[in-house]
């Protein structure tokens, strides 16, 4: 396995950040100002940006814990996401980096896409990423548009 630095690339960019809150949004932002948790289309608990809790049963957080979260989820997937897909960088790892926030790291490593990233078929890759629209066994709109625009983050480089 490749031995990634630990101060290099940890920090997720602006573009990055930006692009999960578009597409996970910020859900059961209620009166009181608190975020409480809900289940999204697959079913999972999950509270603020697509932050997967244990149960429903968790306490509401504020806007400032939901953004803090968000920085901690996506600056702890980068690194597992190098070591997998070491080569990838700039919007390239964004978009990956995007899709392993929304569908883990299992299924990425598990995945053509990453054999199709690894191997710099970036056409092959922008394919892949376009299968990935399913949740909680139905196609996803909301999916269909974020993998495009992963596909077309993948194709520009």
């Amino acid at each position: 396995m490749t031995k990634i630095p630990t101060a290099l690339n940890t920090a997720p960019s602006p573009q990055l950040l930006t692009l999960i809150r578009r597409f996970e949004g910020l859900y059961r932002l209620r009166k009181d100002g608190l975020i409480y948790p809900y289940r999204c289309p697959a079913g999972v608990p999950t509270q603020g940006y697509g932050h997967v809790v244990p149960s429903m049963d968790v306490p509401p957080i504020s806007r400032e814990a939901a953004e803090a979260q968000l920085v901690a989820d996506v600056a702890a997937r980068i690194p597992t996401v190098l070591q997998v897909s070491p080569k990838l960088t700039g919007r390239r790892l964004d978009a990956i980096v995007s899709f392993v926030f929304n569908c883990g790291l299992g299924r990425y490593k598990a995945s053509t896409l990453r054999k199709r990233i690894n191997a710099g078929d970036w056409a092959g890759a922008a394919m892949e990423l376009r299968k990935h629209v399913w949740g909680g066994g139905r196609k996803l709109p909301g999916l269909v548009v974020r993998r495009e625009v992963e596909a077309q983050m993948i194709l520009k480089g």
